[in-house]
This record gives structure tokens, sequence and C-alpha cells, in this order.
């Protein structure tokens, strides 16, 4: 099965679990990030999946303007996927950030809801991967964590 893995990264903590993701799929996967990106290459593939860390309670720009730009039932026919990169909401140290969060969430649930609007079938729901304090590292185990949610996708196809 060809998969494609788009990430957007700002401290690298996206990258890594992208990469732990696409190695998990298998030979024919490829991690890429989103600037380098085309739409043509979704041409011919069997699994998508984006990730992005949370900015604002939503993904990066650059990974929304991506999103944005696909035409529309583009990903028909493909299954999808998307993730996160996240802080705990225990670390969040504020009451007013926890409302926040329950109000507008996190970046992977709007991811995959523009690429099942853009005609992808989703294969699993919107994961998060924590990272430690704003610029991380990741938790313990989270790469273990996202070789391991890779695998489900592929075991579920």
């Amino acid at each position: 099965m060809k998969a494609l893995v788009i990430y957007d990264s700002v401290f690298g903590n996206t990258e890594k679990v992208a990469r732990a993701i696409s190695d998990s799929l298998g030979a024919e996967s490829t991690a890429i990030r989103v600037g380098d990106a085309s739409h043509e290459q979704l041409n011919g593939l069997g699994l998508l999946v984006v990730g992005s860390p949370t900015r604002a309670f939503r993904p990066t720009k650059p990974i929304s303007r991506f999103l944005d730009r696909i035409p529309r039932d583009t990903l028909k026919g493909i299954s999808v996927a998307a993730f996160d990169t996240r802080m705990s909401e225990a670390e969040l140290n504020s009451p007013l950030l926890g409302i926040m969060v329950k109000l507008f969430g996190y970046a992977s649930k709007p991811i995959s809801d523009k690429l099942v609007k853009k005609g992808g079938e989703q294969v699993a729901p919107p994961e998060g991967f924590i990272v430690e304090g704003t610029e991380g590292p990741l938790r313990d185990g989270e790469l273990e964590r996202a070789a391991a949610w890779a695998k489900q996708i592929t075991e579920t196809r």
C-alpha cells in the first residue's frame, strides 16, 4: 500500500512522530514536510496521514492551507488519518486553558474533518501525541505509541 505522511513541525516533535508513523507503515510509505508536498503526490495513494502541532487550538497555517487547496473529491478512495502533537491537559496549568481546550480542541480533529470533506475515508479517530512543555521533548513512549497507532491503521484497512 502506497502511503504518504504529510506533516508540519515547529520544534521537531511532530516530525519525529510523522517519521515513526511512516516507518511503521512500511517500505511504500514516505514522510514529507508540508512545504515540500504537492497535490499531485496524492494520486495513487492508498493512505494519507496528516499531522500538525496544535497551535492556538488549530493546525499550523501551512497544513490548513494545503488541506484547503486540495480539490474536492481528490481523496475519494483514499484512506485518511490525522494526528497532532500537544501538551497534556494536566500540564496546561490554567483553568481557562482547560476550558478553551474543551471548547476548541486540538489540531487533529479539524485536519480529519478536512480530509473527509475532500473525499477521504477516515480509518482511525484523530490522535494526539503528548509533548512535555511548550517545546518538548515528546513524552516517553510517544514514538512507540505512534508506531503502534500506524500499525493499527494498516490492520483495519
